[in-house]
């Protein structure tokens, strides 16, 4: 079977019954994670996927770097890394968009034809092997989320590795001050030098960005 559809509405409908359950094996590669969206389930998702890990599943999610641009899709790597999933960032473009179901139903991405994604399904054993030798060259090429965010580790002193801390306990600035001994106007002085080395728009951001790169332990 070889269907084309169009949108994620005719895609659920025409082909979510041979992606539901599967057993051994679950591949993702995606530029990001708006090409297989359903935002609405990400989060009732990574119950399910941690679950499915302890059960004995292998999900492999492979990405470019553009699903890190975004802060709500890098927070969903790093809860998808959390359940269990094996996660890495492609070191080159992938070759195609596509979703394989234990080696037995495979789904790959194509144009946006007037505001919908045409994707094309099928249970052809060749293309699907065709297509899984192709995931594989581009995930022994890629490299783990953990890793890549790692790269170009701003350098961070103890006091400021502090601060970061402080940043995750929810105290006010005064209290956070007090706690590390400091002036209050030092303290700001030393959270804003985080957030311009985090690249970090907000604290929040700054707070999220330290514990993705092991700072604020």
């Amino acid at each position: 079977m070889t269907i084309t559809v169009h949108g994620e509405k005719e895609l659920a409908a025409r082909t979510g019954h041979l992606f539901a359950k599967p057993e051994r094996e679950f591949l993702c590669a995606a530029a990001d994670l708006n090409t297989w969206s359903r935002r609405e389930a990400r989060v009732t998702a990574i119950g399910d996927i941690a679950h499915r890990v302890q059960q004995g599943l292998t999900i492999r999610k492979l990405y470019s770097s553009a699903a890190l641009t975004d802060e709500e899709q890098r927070l969903h790597l790093l809860d998808l890394r959390s359940a269990g999933a094996q996660v890495r960032i492609a070191a080159t473009a992938l070759p195609h968009e596509t979703i394989i179901s234990d080696r037995k139903a495979m789904i790959l991405a194509g144009r946006t034809i007037r505001g919908e994604r045409e994707f094309t399904a099928t249970t052809s054993t060749i293309l699907i092997e065709g297509v899984h030798a192709m995931f594989e060259a581009a995930w022994e090429g890629a490299i783990t989320l953990t890793d890549y965010l790692a790269q170009d580790l701003p350098h961070i002193d103890a006091d400021g590795k502090a601060v970061l801390q402080m940043l995750t306990t929810g105290l006010t600035d005064e209290a956070a001050a007090r706690r590390m001994g400091v002036s209050l106007r030092t303290y700001r002085r030393r959270v804003a030098e985080m957030m311009r080395l985090l690249e970090a728009e907000s604290r929040f951001q700054a707070g999220v960005r330290a514990g993705e790169l092991g700072l604020a332990g």
